[in-house]
């Protein structure tokens, strides 16, 4: 049956515009604590989570679609959309089921992060990226015009999109409205859905153009709508900005993004360091602090080199992804705008990683250790003890976020604990058993 919205004249609201994650969360995917980022897709076969299995809408789910959308078009019309668009593009517009399925989903164990970069950074991929170092020269031209380095540049098209060849098929229009009227996180979903709407309304794409993954990231950059329309370059000349077809308007686009977040030319990004024996790892995720300042607590660099001048003056912070137990970094401003790009520490490491591996760089000097992934149960069960014990975690929803860490860190240390805020198998255990939950 073919379904009309019913478009209603323009009425005179005072409405918000559009709403976007606030602080440092992805400039190119749904807030970070939303779903994972398209950077998932360039994940080997092997680690792919399978298929969600699908439910097709119920009566009363379309009903409420059709609620959601009639009430939509009024914010719209309001944010300057004109009736046209809204009628065209939302007439008969569905619900998409896989992008309810996958937006509920939660993995039922994490992934180490050693297991990740592992897995992003592999021999095949750092070879497939040095010919594409010999074979796009566009990317000489682009960093010489934004600042960043096309190794960082090759990173970031390495992990949105397998070089241009794993976009997405998904309607972005039907996507953002799915998640729109799902309501969890309705004002970033509207505001994309909007941004969407209007490159359409601007001529400069075709709603059959705009595709990309389930959450609403698109191209070989993987933008989403608003990044899009506020950062999208056209590098090649032809008149309109092309993140699906074009290299060098992909390339342009995330380095115009990078400089935005303010990478700064001729800084690293981050280096592995070691520290000495007795270190007070509650400094980790702490303060951003010179290397000279890191070198009065013992901190150097693992490589044994010195730091160049433009380094030395640049505030780092002090991180242990697998704990004590694997390679420590400083992370350097340059860190933190790729963070800009998908608020992951373990994405921006993928990025650095392949960039250096790209340039002739080998991997760190400390062997990452084998990890135990944890169950989603164990996860939540550690948040619900450490709020038992005084120790706020921000909640029990089974994401290790910074506040979890922070509250795990500040527990290892009232227990006499190496204060690194690692959430290994054995803190489980720990936890449980203090807080009386085995």
């Amino acid at each position: 049956m073919r379904r009309h919205l019913v478009v209603l004249p323009v009425l005179p609201l005072v409405l918000a515009g559009c709403v976007s994650p606030a602080g440092p969360a992805p400039m190119t995917g749904p807030p970070a604590a939303v779903a994972p980022h398209a950077a998932a897709a360039a994940q080997p076969a092997a680690d792919a989570a399978p298929p969600p299995s699908i439910t097709p809408p119920t009566a009363s789910g379309i009903t409420s679609f059709d609620a959601w959308a009639s009430d939509f078009q009024g914010r719209a019309l309001a944010a300057g959309i004109d009736q046209a668009v809204i009628r065209r593009e939302m007439a008969d517009l569905t619900p998409d089921p896989r992008v309810t399925a996958l937006d509920e989903r939660q993995p039922e164990f994490s992934r180490p992060i050693s297991d990740y970069l592992r897995g992003v950074v592999t021999a095949d991929r750092v070879a497939i990226g040095q010919r594409r170092l010999a074979d796009t020269p566009e990317l000489l031209t682009i960093e010489k015009r934004f600042g960043v380095p096309k190794e960082i540049l090759l990173g970031v098209w390495a992990l949105e999109s397998g070089f241009g060849a794993i976009q997405g098929d998904y309607d972005t229009v039907r996507s953002l409205a799915t998640l729109a009227a799902e309501g969890r996180r309705r004002s970033w979903a509207e505001g994309e859905l909007i941004a969407a709407l209007r490159i359409i309304q601007s001529g400069e794409e075709p709603r059959s153009r705009l595709r990309g993954s389930w959450a609403g990231a698109m191209g070989q950059t993987q933008f989403i709508p608003s990044t899009y329309l506020s950062t999208a370059v056209d590098q090649d000349g032809d008149g309109h900005r092309d993140i699906w077809g074009s290299k060098a308007d992909s390339l342009a686009s995330a380095a115009n993004l990078l400089a935005k977040a303010g990478w700064v030319p001729g800084q690293t990004w981050a280096r592995e360091v070691t520290v000495p024996a007795g270190f007070d790892y509650g400094l980790t995720e702490g303060p951003r602090e010179t290397p000279d300042w890191w070198a009065a607590k013992g901190v150097v660099r693992a490589d044994g080199k010195p730091w160049p001048a433009a380094d030395k003056a640049a505030a780092a912070q002090l991180v242990a992804p697998a704990g004590a137990s694997g390679p420590l970094f400083l992370l350097f401003p340059n860190h933190f705008a790729i963070r800009r790009y998908n608020n992951s520490l373990a994405y921006a490491l993928g990025v650095g990683f392949l960039a250096d591996r790209f340039a002739g760089a080998s991997g760190p000097v400390k062997a990452w250790p084998q990890e135990q992934p944890l169950s989603l149960l164990d996860r939540r069960t550690a948040q619900r003890a450490l709020a038992a014990l005084g120790f706020d975690p921000g909640g029990d929803d089974g994401v290790v976020g910074i506040r979890t860490r922070g509250a795990l860190r500040d527990w290892q240390k009232a227990r006499g604990l190496t204060a690194d805020g690692y959430l290994s198998s054995d803190m489980v255990r720990r936890l449980k058993a203090e807080a009386g939950q085995n």
